[in-house]
This record gives structure tokens, C-alpha cells and sequence, in this order.
């Protein structure tokens, strides 16, 4: 009876998502070797196969099970129910999207890489991400869409386990986005433009802004961090004016981002503002001495007055 419950626990695990019992499973499975006299490892392909039938599910779609979010596993392929939360610019010309989607068990990042030719999906929708692969970075887990993925929007309303509010914390930048420091942004939604070229209004008129997008670890888990020109100023100096003069000096508005790199990256921050999913929108920033460090600089500063 062991071995019996054992593939009854094995098969449940493949079907458990499409509302498959144990009991059904056990009834069958008894049915097969008591009354059939078929053999345990027979018996257990000849219910997976009928089952496949019964719910028309494809052998792939076994390989890719429907797995929650907060159960996705690095290195497996899966597929995910879940709700956009959030769209992100991508970061470079692989990534056609990158975000923030969720359900009722938590958060996890997806990307779609430019290469897979997917269709686009939208903010606050509900879609199927089929054949999708798990990544993790950080302590974030991520599911990417490739080229043999399918992402289906669903009519389903998927509820979304929020973990929002104020919050303070303290830890390194650990990472600093491509689209930091002075940047065009669309005057309609704000997006970084190219060329003058929205990529959601097309030819649009633009302001230039000054901000940071970046990753902040605490020791315990990463935050996306978002950061606006007065906290910028408030730990590098640096304010729009400034930013736009180094820009002109040297022709090129990839020098802010190279001094927010070298002032910012690496370096301890105090912060606070609002948490929505795994995302901090700063509305104070401070720099953070550890107690070694605080050490350092007071032996430093007794050997500068000897």
C-alpha cells in the first residue's frame, strides 16, 4: 500500500492544478492493479495518459506545469497565471518588456525578450505565460519568455497578494540602471523616449529629467529603488541645472550617469518612502556609516592630527 500511495502522491503532484483529487487518482490506480492486474509502472503511465486525455493536455504542457508564484523554482519550466502589475523600460534592445506580475501567493519579475515576438501585454491585465523558465537574481525570482512561450490573456480576474505602505531601510546600491541620470521622458506618460520617439505616442514633445533607477540590498532581500532629482541633489549635489551644464561641457548625457555611478554605487544609503511589491519610490535619502566604517574614518582622523 506504500508504493500505492507513493504514485498516487506523484501523480497528484502533475495534476493537482486542474482540480484532479487524490481519491480520483487512488480509485483508478487500485482499479488498474487489484481488479486488472496491471503492473505498478504501467498502471501509473496508463493514468497520466488518461488524464492528459480527459483535461486535453498536451505531453509539453506536463513538462510546463501550472505552478503559483510563490512555488516557481529556478532552473524548471513552468507556466504562470498571473496579473501584470507593472511595466518597466526596458533596459536594452533584447527586452521588449520587463516587470512586475503577481497572484494571491506573492510577486515574481518577468521578461520578454525581444527575440521571442510575442505580443505586448498591458498593466493591470490578467494573461497565461506558457513554457516560460525560472530565473532567480538577487533573492528575485523571474520567469522569462522565450521563444517557444506563449502569453494568452485570460478573462480570469487574478487577485494580487500586495505588500505595500511606508518603509525604511538600510543597505548597499547594488546596481544602477542604464536609464538613469539625465534622461528624455515622454511628456504624456513619462517614459524614457529615443530619438524623440515615444514608444507608446510615437513622435512626441519631451522634458529632461534627472532620477535613478536602481537595486537596493539590505542583507536580506533586494528593492527596486526609484529616486528623483531632490533626493539625487540631497547626496551628490548634483541638481538638473548641473546635470544638463555637465552634459553640454562634454557632449554627451551619459556623464551624469557616470557620476551617479561613482558618487552612489557601492555606497551605503539610509532611505525611505513607499514599498508597492517590491519597488521603493524614495522620498528621503541619506548615506549610512557601518560601525567599521565609522572606525576607519576616526583612526583617519587621528593620524591627520599627529
Amino acid at each position: 500500500m506504500e508504493k500505492i500511495q507513493s504514485i498516487v502522491n506523484e501523480i497528484y503532484e502533475i495534476f493537482k492544478d486542474y482540480n484532479v483529487s487524490k481519491s480520483e487518482i487512488e480509485k483508478r490506480l487500485k482499479l488498474l492493479v487489484f481488479e486488472f492486474k496491471v503492473p505498478e509502472d504501467e498502471a501509473k503511465r496508463t493514468i497520466i495518459n488518461g488524464l492528459r486525455r480527459d483535461l486535453n493536455l498536451s505531453r509539453e504542457a506536463l513538462r510546463f506545469p501550472l505552478t503559483k508564484i510563490a512555488d516557481l523554482e529556478p532552473g524548471k519550466g513552468v507556466s504562470v497565471k498571473a496579473k501584470v502589475i507593472q511595466l518597466w523600460e526596458p533596459t536594452s534592445q533584447s527586452i521588449a518588456q520587463w516587470g512586475v506580475i503577481g497572484d494571491e501567493t506573492g510577486t515574481a519579475r518577468f521578461v520578454i525578450w525581444a527575440k521571442s515576438a510575442k505580443r505586448k501585454v498591458e498593466e493591470g491585465k490578467n494573461y497565461i505565460f506558457e513554457r516560460v523558465f525560472v530565473d532567480e537574481f538577487g533573492g528575485i525570482k523571474s520567469i522569462k519568455v522565450t521563444s517557444i512561450s506563449e502569453v494568452r490573456e485570460i478573462e480570469e480576474d487574478i487577485e494580487v497578494s500586495e505588500n505595500w505602505g511606508e518603509i525604511e531601510i538600510t543597505g548597499a546600491l547594488v546596481s544602477i540602471s542604464q536609464n538613469s541620470g539625465l534622461v528624455q521622458v515622454c511628456k504624456i506618460c513619462g517614459k524614457v523616449i529615443e530619438a524623440g520617439i515615444c514608444k507608446e505616442h510615437g513622435k512626441v514633445e519631451w522634458n529632461e529629467v534627472l532620477r535613478l533607477r536602481g537595486v537596493i540590498d539590505d542583507g536580506e532581500r533586494t528593492y527596486d529603488v526609484e529616486m528623483e532629482e531632490n533626493c539625487i541633489k540631497e547626496l551628490t549635489g548634483l541638481d538638473l541645472r548641473t546635470a544638463k551644464k555637465m552634459a553640454f561641457e562634454h557632449l554627451d548625457r551619459g556623464i551624469v550617469l557616470l557620476e551617479l555611478k561613482k558618487k552612489l554605487l557601492g555606497r551605503y544609503l539610509k532611505i525611505s518612502g513607499d514599498l508597492k511589491f517590491r519597488t521603493i519610490n524614495v522620498k528621503k535619502a541619506e548615506f549610512f556609516k557601518t560601525k567599521v566604517i565609522e572606525e576607519v574614518d576616526k583612526v583617519l582622523e587621528e593620524v591627520k592630527a599627529l
